[in-house]
């Protein structure tokens, strides 16, 4: 949380990142400049367990999910900078879709939430027993 007279010290290290503050970031109440920055700082920016070009391309997804063109351009450019290809940029985009259609299909249809569990983990289990069998061998599809 910031309290008054941080936001100095805030737009200082937020320009020293990206060259600028942004005037939406500029709009934003003190009160949760902070919290923004530290999260922006110490998670979305910061090397953590998930590559940061993994991180951009799962906000592509989002970003086509929740139909958003401020976070498609952002997270798109992100993606490119942490060396994305525009090959896994639309792959990235595909798998958004693809999970967006089956949700929407599950969702619609009211399909049971406990059969649907039950099925899936009966086919991460089928998966993995062929893996075992097959260890050694090349990798067949599909792979959950």
């Amino acid at each position: 949380m910031a309290s008054a007279g941080k936001k100095p010290a805030i737009y200082s290290e937020i320009e020293e990142a990206f060259g600028l503050v942004p005037e939406w970031v500029q709009s934003m109440p003190e009160q949760a400049l902070g919290g923004f920055w530290s999260l922006m700082r110490d998670f979305y920016l910061a090397e953590t367990e998930i590559p940061n070009k993994y991180k951009e391309l799962i906000g592509i997804a989002v970003s086509g999910a929740t139909r958003c063109r401020y976070c498609q351009l952002f997270h798109t450019e992100g993606a490119r900078l942490n060396g994305a290809t525009d090959e896994e940029i639309a792959e990235a985009s595909t798998m958004a879709g693809v999970t967006m259609m089956g949700s929407t299909y599950l969702n619609s249809m009211g399909v049971d939430y406990e059969v649907f569990r039950r099925e899936t983990l009966d086919i991460v289990a089928h998966v993995k027993q062929q893996a075992a069998k097959n260890a050694g061998q090349p990798a067949s599809r599909p792979h959950v």
